[in-house]
């Protein structure tokens, strides 16, 4: 029975608006579904691109997290870093074949591509044992020129090699001896990945392993081979042509119609407010140095400065002095002492309404320069709805990361606190409110947040 294994590169989606915690949802789906390999993008934000890997690393144990590598020197060492960390690394040398390919993304002659290929799989292979060749657009390539690339990719180190079909030019016949004349030559696994612009990705992909293609790439909600109809296909003919996957059948629509609610709301922008997410939790003390401090921000997604930092660990041994610190409370140290900044947007009034029978809306007063606007706005609840009004009178959206309410007082006042956690150009804003209303709190600390986000930008 031969075992084909399965990448998915679902997070690697053109143009995809995903947040973090969406990010983080569908690499638990993937892992859950037992996909042999998760494909991540290339580093562009080192930061919290990093931190993505590294915390999809942390619960990821059976699949191995593949990186795009990108073209450059630094793009190599930035996904090396990255991926360091997981069970099972694996760095992708994405380049083009083809002479349009090589010409205008790489501006590259074949001779200096070749150069290329050896300098940068072989700087992958130093760091990571697992490294992968993409031929983009393979089947536009010279034959000639493609072998050569591929035995260059392989005698600097490349343990597997993939052939893509971006143009989907060619039928599902002819793709398979494509890839059988590059499998019967090589010593390593042949991937495939294919373009499903004709309708025929999976049948390419299908014919291609029964000649000796042993991975196919797959995605969910993507113009490429879809995750569920070539597993499903697998499922039902696998016995007949002695093909297997390792994917698990029983839970492969369930997770699929999951995955694809992240995209919906990913794309449709369904709603503002999100929940929690399951962060694995800090304890720190009195002892805990200020890099510890530093460190487990981090992790929390803040990317501070020094001054802020010095604030936050000012802060934090007054806290530890009294009792242990968890994220909870180092977040809100962080949403209380980092990045004050002067008000732009001040709160004047806000009218809530909110029932059983009706939608719930929200007018809201702001006032910036001495001068009052106001936003009325219908939502999926009434803090949904205040925030939508917010970003009506400032005509900007915010990706929300977080939203956190808490009872700070005990009774019938109790006084209510809100985090609220705001994500902007790849960093993350936080701000808090306090009030004995409790959607207050919330357009409190969403302003707070606001308020940071402007004043760091005029600054800049």
């Amino acid at each position: 029975m031969k075992q084909i294994k399965i990448a998915d590169a679902t997070l690697c989606r053109e143009g995809s608006s995903f947040s973090f915690k969406e990010k983080i949802e569908i690499a638990r789906q993937l892992e859950k579904l037992d996909v042999d390999v998760i494909e991540m993008p290339e580093i562009v934000n080192s930061r919290t691109d990093t931190l993505l890997i590294r915390t999809v690393s942390s619960f990821v144990k059976k699949s191995v997290i593949s990186v795009a590598a990108g073209l450059t020197a630094e793009s190599v060492e930035n996904a090396i870093s990255a991926v360091s960390n997981a069970v099972h690394p694996r760095i992708r040398i994405e380049l083009p074949v083809s002479p349009v390919g090589m010409e205008y993304t790489c501006h590259k002659k074949p001779d200096k591509m070749l150069a290329w290929i050896e300098k940068t799989v072989s700087a992958a292979k130093e760091k990571c044992a697992d490294v992968e060749f993409c031929a983009i657009d393979a089947t536009r390539a010279e034959f000639d020129f493609l072998t050569k690339a591929i035995d260059t990719a392989i005698g600097a180190g490349a343990v597997e090699i993939a052939l893509y079909d971006n143009a989907a030019e060619k039928l599902p016949d002819d793709f398979a001896s494509f890839v059988k004349a590059i499998a019967d030559n090589v010593s390593v696994p042949v991937n495939v990945k294919c373009d499903n612009k004709n309708g025929m990705a999976c049948a390419s992909a299908v014919l291609a392993v029964k000649v000796g293609a042993s991975g196919v790439k797959t995605t969910v909600g993507n113009d490429s081979i879809s995750l569920e109809t070539f597993a499903g296909m697998i499922k039902n003919c696998g016995v007949t042509y002695s093909f297997a996957t390792g994917i698990r059948y029983t839970e492969l629509n369930r997770t699929v119609k999951q995955i694809v609610w992240v995209l919906d709301n990913a794309k449709n922008d369904k709603s503002t407010v999100t929940v929690s997410s399951n962060v694995e939790e800090i304890y720190l003390d009195g002892n805990d140095t200020q890099e510890d401090v530093s460190v487990a921000v981090a992790t929390l997604g803040y990317d501070l400065s020094i001054e802020d930092k010095n604030k936050v660990y000012d802060e934090f041994l007054r806290v530890a002095a009294k009792k242990r610190v968890g994220s909870k409370e180092l977040e809100a140290i962080v949403a209380s002492v980092a990045l004050q900044v002067p008000a732009t947007y001040q709160l004047v009034s806000y009218v809530i309404n909110n029932g059983n029978i009706i939608s719930s809306s929200a007018q809201i007063t702001l006032a910036k320069d001495g001068k009052q606007t106001i936003g009325i706005c219908i939502g999926d609840g009434p803090v949904d709805a205040a925030f939508r009004a917010i970003e009506q009178i400032i005509g900007y959206h915010y990706e929300l990361d977080d939203f956190q309410i808490q009872a700070v007082t005990e009774g019938k006042e109790a006084m209510g606190s809100a985090l609220v956690k705001l994500r902007f150009d790849g960093k993350l804003y936080s701000g808090n409110g306090i009030s004995t209303d409790i959607i207050g709190a919330g357009i409190r600390a969403y302003l707070n947040a606001v308020n940071k986000i402007v004043y760091e930008e005029a600054t800049v």
